[in-house]
């Protein structure tokens, strides 16, 4: 049995690893093509383009896995079925359950890649990269509104005009506010630094109180703001939910909750990250029955473009239900299970129906 996993797997291996190639190959040209637009914006030249589209590729790796591996199982298994393989195993007393065991046992190393690689590779190479992209065009971070970032922290909300690759703050405004919901004062700084101790300053300040019967204005060269948002937490409008890691997605659905906003986008996120690797297991699932079939049924080539328009279909619907979730503000955890659970289901009943045959 050691000897036969040991086959299976280097098999599916050597397969999935020479799609996720040409895949990558394949998406780094896009990409490329892409980042021709903004060659010769400022000081963003193509040695520039071409370092980003290194940098986004382990982010690239993370969302294509699934479809690698169920391509490449499909092809691994197909080969095995031609040579009539996967037949003597059956005749030599292996059952479909067993070969299932095997493939989870094949799968879950890839299980692991895939949570590493979304976990600790991905994320900080796709921050790398838009600050590169952003330093060398002289732009900010993306706004969530054209006056800027909104930020609600307790008694305070928070509006960021500008925020720079480095996460420097310019024209900040703060407004406090009491306990009656009342506007206490509104504090302008040019500028906000993060001193590394859950404290940002902000510097050369303009503050207007508001009290009982008149107003006042007082100028001071520093002012605190103390919060647990920091310049990594808010490193999500740099790159999106989906490409940060599980604590900083957890810490900024947490302050979300804290301050009665909607999380649901960042929940969803969350819950997505924590169940995609185990999508690998499913796509494997799915190309399981496929390695019943013999050739007569279709080529190699056929069981190629199969595994395409099945991952392509997986991540359709992955994004259907993300926008349907948050829509109608379905559970987050059901909204990342469901394309999941409907290929798996899939996936048994071709499996039973090529069993029955």
């Amino acid at each position: 049995m050691s000897v036969l996993f040991r086959y299976l797997a280097r098999e599916i291996y050597a397969a999935t690893a020479l799609v996720l190639v040409a895949f990558l190959g394949l998406f780094a040209f896009f990409d490329f093509v892409n980042e021709l637009e903004d060659v010769g914006k400022n000081a963003y030249q193509l040695y520039d383009a071409a370092v980003y589209v290194a940098l986004i590729l382990p982010g690239r790796v993370y969302e294509l896995f699934p479809v690698a591996v169920l391509i490449g199982t499909l092809y691994a298994l197909a080969t095995l079925a031609r040579h009539s393989e996967i037949t003597v195993m059956r005749a030599s007393g292996m059952s479909n359950l067993a070969l299932m065991r095997m493939l989870g046992l094949v799968g879950s190393v890839l299980v692991v890649l895939t949570f590493l690689i979304g976990e600790y590779v991905a994320p900080p190479a796709e921050t790398a990269a838009q600050e590169l992209k952003l330093t060398a065009t002289k732009a900010s971070v993306s706004q969530q509104l054209r006056s800027g970032l909104w930020v609600k922290d307790g008694a305070l909300v928070i509006n960021v005009r500008t925020m720079l690759p480095d996460r420097t703050m310019r024209n900040v405004r703060v407004y406090e506010f009491d306990a009656d919901y009342a506007l206490v004062s509104i504090s302008q700084a040019k500028r906000g630094v993060h001193d590394g101790n859950d404290q940002w300053r902000l510097m050369e300040v303009s503050r207007t109180r508001f009290l009982a019967d008149r107003t006042e204005v007082e100028y001071l060269p520093e002012i605190t703001w103390r919060s647990d948002l920091s310049p990594e937490v808010l490193g999500v409008l740099m790159v999106g939910p989906e490409h940060m890691q599980l604590a900083k997605l957890w810490t900024y659905v947490q302050h979300l909750r804290d301050n009665q906003q909607s999380a649901d986008r960042f929940e969803i996120a969350l819950w997505k990250k924590v169940i995609y690797p185990f999508a690998v297991l499913v796509m494997m699932a799915l190309a399981l029955p496929f390695g019943f079939v013999h050739d007569r049924m279709g080529g190699a080539s056929a069981r190629i473009f199969l595994g395409v328009m099945l991952g392509v279909g997986f991540h359709l619907l992955n994004g259907l239900f993300s926008n349907l979730g948050m829509i109608n503000a379905w559970p987050p955890l059901l909204v990342a299970l469901t394309p999941s659970l409907i290929f798996l289901a899939a996936a048994a009943a071709v499996l039973r129906y090529v069993e029955r045959r």
